[in-house]
């Protein structure tokens, strides 16, 4: 039966469709039937479900051919989840829903979209698709709200499957290419790993998909119905702007945009584009989802080996494009994530490197993120190097098209041999293939590889055995050839590779040195000439070659060379090497041969290179000595290594010349002479020859050549030499030749006489020997007062050489040439502004000379004195030599100047016993100690620290010396008071020498008194006479009270501290900074060794002295930072010192920051600055409280420097702050602890602007990076920055507020107002507070809302009551649930309820609004009424919907508001009216709806004792009569009228009016009903009765609208009360024409009231006017008749 009844109703429906003409008709049918008729299909009945199908085909066929007929698809999307439904009737409903969802407007489809989302869950795969592809359309036309905070459309986040299917849907999307045709044969993708699944696909017989999609993927995007390349367009438009809207998580739409990005649509491209640049900074491109969906997208399904095809290959998706991979490309070169995946990133270089379609950008881009693999990926991950460089090789091997490219190619190869060297260390063949490719390639390319061999040099550091004979061999190949990058690489090769002792290797580096390219000999030079400083790589290897070894080598290529063209031909003479070449050959044997001699190989000096000869010396001996006999010496060469090199640079000077190599020549002829010289017996004249030269430097050089080697000669060849000299000194046709022959004299007579005294000191001079020896010293004599400079110095030099080794056999005094005549000519020089510097020079070293060779020289005093007196302004490095020359001279025969130079050191030599004594030390000492230390003239006291310094480190065993160490002390401390540098410095050193001279005893009172003096400031005073200079020119504006001192205060100070005052010395000799002692003079000193020795006698007070002297190096005393860098840089080798002493520094660092000294503070603030950038948290965390606090105060110190260090410091500090609180886990929750209180209790509520301001910047910058680690924070940060909002408001603001006269409060309060607070809205506090309110939840508010409470009530300014509310309402939205305990204390504060308050609460307050409205004449009270009512309305609707009947009325009511347009009360009117408009159906249904409650609150606004309030009323109850006139019936009618007459009564007051004409508009609309009788209704007669009465009053505005009231009602009841409306109406007529004459304008105005009047009441007027003009008073017919044409003539 019921299967019957269901075939009946089916065949009723099918009758009325049939019975449906139009589509309106069928529409409705359909609307209403469909939906139960596809339920039918999960009838049990067979024949039920037929005839379904039969309706439903009957259907297809009209609904198909009917485009524009709607479906009811909101019920069918309805039907289709439910979970009950059977599958086939929601299989035949998503067919209907398919159909009708397109047919939808556009702005419905945009309304159910969300519901096609929901509708997926669950259901089979084609039919999500199905859903998604109507979906997909409507994206486009969607609208997001533009606020985050406001509900989305979509609600994903509790359906990550449907999500997951969407956003695989749009990438299909977003992939399609317009217009793509399935079945279209497509070529082979790009990627070569993807051939293989192409030949799948096609035995299949399945289409080729396009690029980065499957057949699936293809089949659901086209769908049923393919959209066009316009729709498609749109789809990815919406997809995009979907994305835009943050839809769903950011990270899982990133590969959408970069698709969406390489579109060739612009319009989709440019949107993709500009969303994802916005992204950019805030996207972790390190994100394994981001990066793991790019690869897949880049690379599609491509089967690896080692896994096996596990994907189907209808859904094998393809490679995308080389369109996309050019976007995704530049994505993963900013992931370092995306650099360490294996195998996929070698995988996308193989297809960017070697792919069918690959281009030159794609090949640009894909060597990049080589380039960024070679720098990120591990270096133990050796297949992916292996296979980079394999394919490296291959793409520089067989490209050939664009430079640059290459260029990339070569630089990635030279990276990855950085990162992983162990691929390289045995492929010599590349390295050979690269340096080959140098040669042939064009200059750009060219660079590139020489960048590529050089990063690649490190791989073959530790090569060995044939790998390293190879490499050598490879080197020795390039390092000639004429490219200068081949050359310089080869270069790089040579010294890298090679051990510093490897013979080839240096030879090749001597090649190079010779370049004619300054940028490979100079890299050479350096290489060559630089020690190792430490242990060098190589295990054993040397500094450099053995002497013997490198000489042999360089003979042997010598040999060979001379036979190749590589030989070079310098006129006559044909050399190995080129000059160049050659004198850096010589030079470095030499090097060599002072290391194999134990001396300082890298000299540069010559001087320098002689203070090693007597060690060279001793080496030369021995290899002389273990010559080999004649027999074993090698055919055609010298056996013995000295011979070879001497025979070497006899070669280089003969061709060539050069000073170095000269004096290479003559050092070592010199160091062992009776073995060498009879080598150039036979080359006299050869030697006579370099005397010749035009090089004063050589002739010197060559002249001592030639003295050694006649020297050695028997004396009838020695005095025939000395002879041949002497003549040629009168030779005037040749300076030069008179110049060697004057030196060559001086020295052959000095080494002749030192020979004789050292080696027969006992026997006589042969007389004739003596006489020759006289003739020569005059001949020499006589040049002194050449014209020729030249010649007075070599003259000068040569009586020196001799006045050092014997006596001068001149007359001690006399005429002519003596001994005094000598003296007096040298001493005139030094002062003399004639003479250069090299001759004042010469000159003080010959004064001190002749008392060392004479012990009984007459005129030693003299020579001292003169020395002494003959001090001149800035001659600094003249009064070192001075003082070398006071030492000789004071302490004559016994000075070392006396020695050998070549074969004696100076502390070897010893006086021979029968010398006689002629040392004056003590005079000399006493007379400096006395006079020249003491002088008021600051030159000559720095000259006498200089000659004293001198004195002691010569004489420092002397006994003099060592009986006066206290004297001297208290010479060299008065000189630490100069303002000189140089002086103090001296003064320090000399200190520190004469300490280390005493014994224990002389020790302790030393330190005492040098810390006395230091320490006291007590400074010997200098005596002024006429003659003392008081300024130097750069010591004006000094303090001339001792201020020099301050360094070496603070020196003994940190001794003192230490408890060890001697360590003064040892500082003193750290203080090292004056660049004398890099001079050649200062370095003599050697203080360099004596500053090493204190800083390891330093070493164990290291924990005490680190803190110190890391504050010093920040102090603005500029030389007590220069001499505390100094002691720093000595002591402090381990570069993890500071690490070490962390705490101990940290700890002086905070004490010092309030020491009462300014230095001191300066020099904490700047060092903690420099101490805490880029600690963790963890190393300052415990004081970082203490830290802040104190820099808050310095930041208010006296001096304005220490202001600016102390800005600095907390500058630095907050960023580190900042940093540490961006971390996880809980230090950066404990750092927020600690930080907090002290920035609020202390920063924002300081008086210092800048302590305020940094705090606030802080605070800002913390709340942003801590997030939710604020939260248990928020209860006391939220209060104290609500308060610092008045607070640091300017009180400007606040002053002007209250001072304010009421006119201007009138006028400019409400806008200053409004200024305040968006100002304290917008400023950084509330930012602030802000980001805290995001973190906030239940566990928190407990203890916060009391406190906002408190403070709206009890705060104190505008900015904090108006941050306080803001921060309740961010609040009330963003956590009502967790409000609800609070809901009364936000109603006793005024704050408006929100959802979750008690219907109670929210009705009392609403009350207390009501009464405060009406009640309360302030304007403030009704502003907070608008305001709070406006509030509940905008973020509570459904709250003041509850409460309507409370609420609206008082919204009707205040919205009727008098606009006064001077105190700006509209706008609340405007609010009103937004209130009332947004909660009633309309003006006309929402006063129906509330007419009692309406009626009630106007009545007790027309009772209010407010004028204003009443016409208020007054207005709020016309415009109920004006709205409901016609439809009001009883009781309404009657409630209405009644409160319209009660308002009548009383006085006239403003606004009155009103009621006359809601009155008139009601009774003549509602006559009808009026005359039904009803309880409590007024009758006709009762309102006339009122309105005439009110037609009486005097105020003549308001009669003349009581009188339009009376007419209007009078119109409509037809009653006649004519004779009372004349008796008011006559006398107002009577008095407008016996108006006085004053009164004129008011009878125009009255006159003019005829002109205002409507047709039809003119017409009224003139038919009362024609009644009266039959009365029988002829006066009264006379003005009405008059009256009557009068309004007739009227226009």
């Amino acid at each position: 039966m019921a299967a019957q009844d269901e075939l009946n109703q089916l065949e009723r429906v099918f009758l009325r469709l049939g019975h449906a003409e139009t589509d309106e008709q069928l529409q409705d049918i359909i609307s209403k039937f469909l939906p139960p008729v596809l339920l039918k299909l999960s009838s049990a009945q067979e024949g039920v479900r037929k005839k379904v199908m039969e309706l439903l085909v009957h259907l297809n066929k009209r609904i198909k051919s009917r485009p524009k007929i709607q479906l009811p698809v909101e019920t069918l999307l309805v039907q289709y989840q439910d979970p009950a439904a059977a599958s086939f009737v929601t299989n035949f409903t998503i067919i209907y829903i398919k159909i009708g969802y397109p047919r939808l407007e556009v702005s419905k489809q945009c309304e159910l979209a969300p519901t096609l989302l929901t509708a997926m869950e669950g259901k089979p795969q084609p039919q999500q698709d199905s859903l998604m592809h109507l979906l997909i359309p409507t994206l486009y036309h969607m609208k997001y709200p533009s606020e985050p905070s406001k509900a989305s459309p979509f609600v994903l986040t509790e359906r990550p499957r449907t999500v997951q299917l969407l956003l695989e849907f749009m990438l299909d999307v977003l992939l399609m290419p317009y217009g793509f045709v399935l079945n279209e044969p497509r070529p082979a993708p790009s990627s070569p790993q993807g051939g293989s699944g192409t030949g799948a696909a096609a035995a299949q017989g399945l289409p080729q998909p396009p690029p980065g999609m499957s057949v699936y993927a293809v089949k659901r995007v086209i769908g049923e119905a393919q959209w066009s390349p316009e729709q498609l367009e749109q789809c990815k438009l919406g997809i995009v702007k979907f994305i835009e809207a943050e839809q769903v998580p950011e990270v899982e739409t990133v590969i959408h945009l970069v698709v969406a990005s390489s579109d060739t649509r612009h319009s989709v491209a440019t949107a993709a584009d500009l969303e994802l640049k916005s992204k950019q900074s805030i996207i972790d491109w390190n994100n394994p989802l981001i990066i793991n969906k790019m690869y897949k997208v880049y690379l599609g399904d491509i089967p690896l080996k080692t896994k096996g095809a596990t994907v189907k290959q209808e859904l094998k998706h393809e490679p995308v494009s080389t369109r996309v991979k050019m976007k995704i490309l530049p994505h993963l070169l900013r992931s370092r994530l995306a650099a360490e995946c294996f195998p996929a990133n070698i995988q996308v270089v193989y297809d960017g490197l070697f792919g069918a379609n690959t281009n030159n950008k794609l090949l640009s881009l894909t060597l990049q993120f080589v380039h960024h693999i070679c720098m990120v990926c591990p270096d133990s991950n050796k297949p992916l190097g292996l296979m980079l460089l394999n394919g490296l090789t291959k793409l520089i091997n067989e490209y050939k098209e664009d430079p640059k490219l290459l260029c990339m190619a070569y630089s990635a190869v030279g990276k990855l041999s950085s990162r992983m060297p162990q691929l390289f260390t045995k492929d010599i063949a590349l390295v050979q293939q690269f340096f080959e490719s140098m040669c042939k390639e064009d200059a750009d390319v060219r660079l590139a590889i020489q960048e590529a061999l050089s990063m690649m040099v490190g791989a073959y550091v530790h090569l060995q055995g044939a790998l390293l004979n190879l490499m050598e061999a490879l080197v020795a190949a390039y390092i000639t050839k004429p490219e200068v990058q081949v050359r310089q690489i080869a270069m790089k090769f040579a010294i890298t590779v090679f051990a510093p002792d490897h013979v080839a290797s240096r030879y090749l580096l001597l090649l190079a040195a010779g370049d004619p390219r300054e940028e490979v000999s100079g890299e050479a030079r350096r290489a060559l000439r630089s020690l190792p400083s430490t242990k060098t790589e190589k295990e054993g290897s040397r500094p450099m070659p053995s002497f013997p070894e490198m000489v042999s080598y360089i003979q042997e290529k010598a040999a060979q060379r001379l036979k190749t063209p590589a030989k070079y031909i310098v006129g006559t003479y044909t050399l190995p090497f080129n000059p160049a070449t050659f004198g850096e050959i010589v030079l470095y044997l030499r090097m060599c041969l002072a290391y194999s001699a134990g001396a300082t190989s890298t000299s540069q000096s010559l001087m320098d290179m002689q203070d090693d000869a007597p060690l060279i010396g001793r080496y030369v001996q021995s290899l002389l000595s273990n010559e080999a006999s004649p027999s074993s010496a090698t055919k055609g060469g010298e056996a013995n290594p000295v011979h070879i090199y001497m025979a070497l640079l006899q070669q280089l000077l003969s061709a060539v010349g050069g000073i170095p190599v000269m004096y290479c020549l003559l050092e070592v002829v010199s160091v062992c002479p009776e073995k060498l010289t009879p080598n150039f017996v036979d080359k006299i004249d050869w030697i006579k020859g370099l005397m010749n030269t035009n090089k004063e430097d050589m002739r010197e050089l060559a002249a001592q050549l030639y003295a050694v080697v006649v020297s050695t000669m028997s004396g009838n060849e020695l005095r025939t030499a000395v002879q041949n000299l002497i003549k040629t000194t009168k030779d005037t046709h040749s300076p030069e030749t008179q110049h060697g022959a004057i030196l060559a004299l001086g020295y052959m007579v000095g080494r002749y006489m030192n020979k004789r005294r050292s080696l027969m000191p006992t026997e006589p001079t042969p007389k004739e020997n003596e006489e020759l020896i006289a003739i020569a010293t005059k001949a020499i004599g006589s040049f002194l007062d050449s014209e020729s400079p030249l010649l007075t110095v070599a003259a000068v030099t040569a009586l020196g050489e001799i006045g050092r080794n014997s006596v001068l056999l001149i007359p001690a005094d006399g005429n002519g040439f003596t001994k005094l005549s000598l003296v007096d000519n040298l001493l005139a020089r030094i002062p003399s502004g004639k003479e250069t510097g090299k001759m004042k020079e010469r000159a003080i070293q010959t004064l001190g000379f002749l008392p060392v060779g004479d012990g009984e020289f007459p005129h030693q005093k003299k020579i001292l004195q003169g020395l002494m007196d003959s001090v001149e302004a800035k001659q600094v490095e003249l009064q070192f030599t001075v003082g070398e020359a006071l030492t000789n001279a004071a302490i004559g025969s016994c000075s070392g100047a006396a020695r050998d130079v070549w074969t004696c050191t100076d502390d070897q030599y010893c006086p021979p016993d029968n010398v006689k004594n002629n040392d004056i030390v003590p005079w000399v000492l006493n007379s400096v100690l006395s006079k020249y230390i003491s002088s008021p003239n600051p030159h000559v006291r720095q000259a006498a620290c200089i000659w004293l310094l001198s004195l002691v480190k010569k004489l420092s065993h002397h006994k003099e010396i060592q009986s006066h160490l206290k004297e001297i002390q208290t010479a060299f401390i008065s000189i630490l008071s100069d303002p000189d540098e140089l002086s103090q410095d001296v003064a320090s050193k000399g200190l520190g020498m004469v300490y280390e001279l005493g014994g224990e005893q002389d020790q302790q009172e030393l330190v005492s008194t040098l810390v006395e003096t230091l320490m006291t400031g007590k400074r010997a005073k200098h005596t002024v006479s006429e003659d003392t200079e008081v300024f130097r020119g750069e010591s004006l504006g000094k303090a001339p009270d001792g201020q020099g001192l301050s360094t070496y205060k603070e020196l003994c100070a940190l001794a003192s501290d230490l408890n060890q005052p001697d360590l003064v010395y040892k500082f003193m000799n750290l203080a090292n900074h004056h660049a004398m002692w890099n001079s050649r003079k200062g370095a003599a000193f050697g203080f360099n060794i004596i500053a090493a020795k204190a800083g390891e006698q330093l070493a164990p007070f290291l924990p005490q002295l680190v803190p110190r002297l890391y504050r010093y190096q920040f102090d603005p005393n500029l030389a007590i930072r220069q001499a505390m860098t100094s002691i720093w840089d000595a002591l402090v080798t381990d570069k993890t010192i500071v690490e070490k002493y962390f705490k101990e520094i940290l700890q002086d660092v905070i004490s010092s920051l309030t020491s009462n000294m300014w230095r001191v503070r300066e020099s904490s603030c700047l060092a903690l600055n420099d101490l805490i950038r880029g600690r963790q948290a963890d190393e300052i965390i415990d004081r970082l409280s203490e830290i802040w606090e104190t820099l808050f105060r310095v930041l208010d110190d006296i001096k304005e420097s220490v202001r600016k260090a102390a800005d600095l410091t907390l500058k630095t500090l907050s960023k580190v702050c900042v940093r540490m609180c961006e971390s996880t886990g809980v230090t950066a929750q404990r750092t927020v602890a600690v930080l907090l209180p002290t920035l609020l209790d202390k920063g924002i509520v300081s008086n210092v602007t800048e302590v305020r301001t940094l705090s606030i910047q802080t605070l800002v910058k913390i709340s942003k990076t801590a997030g939710s680690r604020l939260k248990p924070h928020a209860p006391r940060l939220i209060p104290a920055l609500l308060e610092a909002l008045s607070v640091l408001e300017p009180q400007v603001l606040n002053y002007l507020s209250l001072r304010a006269t009421e006119q201007e409060k009138v006028s400019r309060s409400s806008a200053m107002d409004a200024a305040r607070l968006s100002a304290a809205k917008s400023s950084p506090m509330m930012e602030t507070i802000n980001m805290c309110l995001q973190h906030l939840d239940v566990s928190v508010l407990g203890e916060l809302v009391p406190k906002l409470c408190d403070l709206l009530k009890s705060g104190i300014g505008l900015g904090t009551k108006g941050g306080c509310a803001s921060v309740i309402v961010s609040l009330t939205v963003q956590c009502p649930q967790d409000l609800t305990p609070y809901s009364e204390l936000q109603n006793n504060t005024l704050c408006f309820p929100h959802q979750t308050a008690k219907d109670g609460s929210v009705e009392k307050l609403l009350q207390k609004l009501n009464t405060w409205y009406l009640e309360k004449e302030e304007a403030l009270y009704r502003s907070s009424c608008c305001l709070v009512v406006h509030a509940i309305s905008h973020y509570s609707p459904d709250v003041l919907k509850a409460h309507a009947g409370v609420a609206l009325p008082l919204a009707f009511l205040a919205m009727h508001q008098e606009p006064e347009e001077e105190k700006g009360e509209s706008a609340e009117a405007n609010l009103w009216s937004e209130v009332w408009q947004e909660h009633v159906p309309g003006s006309f249904g929402g006063i129906r709806l509330y007419m009692t409650e309406l009626i009630a609150i106007t009545q007790r606004a027309l009772q209010s004792q407010s004028w204003k309030m009443k016409a208020q009323g007054a207005a709020a109850m016309a415009t109920i009569a004006k709205q409901q006139t016609g439809s009001l019936v009883a009781p309404h009618l009657g409630m209405v009228l009644s409160a319209l007459l009660q308002g009548l009564a009383g006085r006239t007051w403003a606004g009155k009016e009103e009621l006359l004409k809601a009155v008139g508009s009601v009774v003549s609309k509602c006559s009808v009903e009026l005359q039904k009788p009803a309880a409590g209704q007024p009758t006709f007669s009762e309102v006339l009765d009122l309105v005439l009465k009110e037609c009486k009053k005097e105020s003549l505005v308001y009669r003349m609208a009581a009188l339009r009231s009376a007419a209007d009602i009078l119109e409509s009841t037809q009653e006649d009360r004519f004779q009372e409306i004349t008796d008011i109406v006559l006398p107002l007529i009577k008095k407008s024409y016996n108006i006085p004459e004053r009164h004129v304008p008011y009878k125009w105005h009255i006159c003019d009231q005829w002109e205002c009047l409507f047709e039809r009441s003119r017409q009224q007027l003139q038919r009362s006017l024609a009644t009266m003009e039959t009365d029988n008073r002829p006066d009264l017919k006379d003005k009405a008749q008059t009256m009557r044409r009068k309004i007739q003539a009227l226009p």
